[in-house]
């Protein structure tokens, strides 16, 4: 793939960090303590909102204790969260003005996640918070286009979870999906799926960034 764009757009677990072995555990102890099968949460919460897994699993009165519960688990647990391949340089090679990152947790959460791998936040940072409706729907993407002032036509949208990836479909933009937290026969959502951002090269230009695939 080479592909002009404005802007690229990047969910951040399992996308910009490896945070798989942390969601697991977190997520596993948080249904230990409630006798809910962890099999099936982990089956639908990649790449969403706590608040939309929770509400699968819990009546409404439970629902806002128990994803402040959650955050706290996550909050406590950073250790194991790292860089995935090539995000740092890539990242440290985009103009602030020209990425964004789109995600399903909150604000606090994904900051000390991205400073735990030793990553910047960006200017333009989309969480939980800021959608009144989560991944799938392309609320978060529309949100950080406009917010860069770009035409999400002319965006890329970087994900690894098929929530991720239909949403940015959904939004109008181009999809990259990178294999890191599920297998490629899983992102068939995206135009192109890589193993990871080693596999991609980003060239600055005056128009905007010109991004090319191997894999």
């Amino acid at each position: 793939m080479r592909l002009d764009v404005d802007a690229i757009l990047f969910d951040i677990d399992g996308t910009l960090v490896d945070s798989t072995a942390v969601v697991e555990r977190t997520w596993g102890a948080w249904c230990a303590a409630r006798g809910i099968d962890a099999r099936e949460v982990l089956r639908v919460c990649h790449g969403r909102r706590s608040e939309d897994t929770v509400a699968e699993f819990l009546p409404r009165d439970q629902r806002a204790a128990a994803v402040d519960e959650l955050e706290r688990l996550e909050m406590a647990d950073l250790d194991d969260v790292t860089a995935l391949p090539a995000t740092r340089d890539l990242l440290s090679r985009l103009p602030s003005d020209r990425w964004a990152a789109v995600t399903s947790g909150s604000r606090l959460l994904m900051r000390a996640r991205l400073a735990a791998a030793g990553l910047p936040v960006p200017d333009v940072l989309v969480a939980a918070e800021d959608v009144l409706l989560g991944k799938p729907d392309p609320q978060g993407y529309l949100n950080a286009a406009r917010q860069l002032g770009f035409d999400p036509r002319r965006c890329l949208v970087v994900e690894d979870a098929p929530a991720g990836l239909e949403a940015g479909r959904a939004a109008g933009a181009h999809v990259l999906g990178v294999a890191t937290s599920h297998p490629a026969h899983d992102l068939s959502a995206a135009h192109v799926v890589v193993p990871d951002l080693a596999a991609c090269a980003v060239e600055v230009t005056a128009e905007g960034l010109v991004i090319s695939t191997a894999g």
